[in-house]
């Protein structure tokens, strides 16, 4: 028993002594790193609050490589910049068209699918008008062009602030915006599926969670 209790002892002992070096350890890290950062708010607090504005600000968006030559920038805050959007028939179709099926992208995949459609108006295999476009082969289901006006879900616009944001991406490009993101792109679709055509379509680009292809030229020989 006296064996035992010296063992314990010592132990104890060792325990305390480690327990004190362990805490005059921690207060020395403490003391030595408030040295540091009082050090660092020293240093900073003479730099000018202008150079600190632009120290801790994002680069301007020419510079993330998110603007054109238009000075369209694809962001949501250059959206949210855009006045409230308004049109006829042929932008109500657009922003519906972009509203269900690009909502969840960024803007950058909004005006994509919006270049996609727009791509179509303009190509002789498709219907002259955004609203044919959008709407060609609707009522056969799962058939049309844009699975959301054949898929026989009600299309309800739920989610106001996204309508908004939409709405804007499909003025700017009605508008006149440049296409110059998709590589003249007709069609495109998610990641998550792999449709037969596009093992024909050349791929033009991949944005967000869809890739976009081109329709292949037709010649005398096809």
């Amino acid at each position: 028993m006296t064996v035992m209790k010296a063992i314990f002892a010592a132990v104890s002992a060792a325990s305390i002594c480690v327990a004190a070096t362990s805490a005059a350890a921690n207060e020395l890290l403490a003391t030595r790193l408030g040295a540091i950062l009082g050090q660092e708010r020293e240093a900073l607090s003479v730099v000018p609050a202008s150079r600190m504005n632009i120290l801790t600000s994002l680069p301007p968006a020419q510079e993330r490589g998110l603007t054109t030559r238009s000075g369209i920038v694809y962001d949501r805050e250059f959206l949210a910049a855009q006045p409230a959007p308004d049109g006829g028939e042929n932008w109500q179709c657009l922003a519906e068209a972009l509203y269900f099926e690009a909502r969840g992208e960024t803007v950058r995949g909004m005006f994509a699918v919006g270049e996609v459609i727009l791509n179509r108006v303009d190509s002789d295999v498709y219907p002259d008008t955004l609203c044919k476009v959008i709407n060609q082969g609707t009522g056969r289901r799962y058939a049309c062009q844009f699975t959301y006006t054949c898929d026989g879900k009600p299309e309800t616009i739920a989610e106001p602030r996204s309508w908004e944001r939409v709405g804007k991406v499909a003025r700017i490009l009605i508008d006149g915006a440049p296409r110059a993101l998709t590589g003249g792109a007709t069609h495109y679709h998610t990641k998550a599926v792999n449709p037969s055509w596009a093992q024909r379509f050349p791929r033009t680009a991949e944005i967000g969670v869809h890739y976009f292809y081109r329709q292949p030229v037709r010649t005398a020989s096809n």
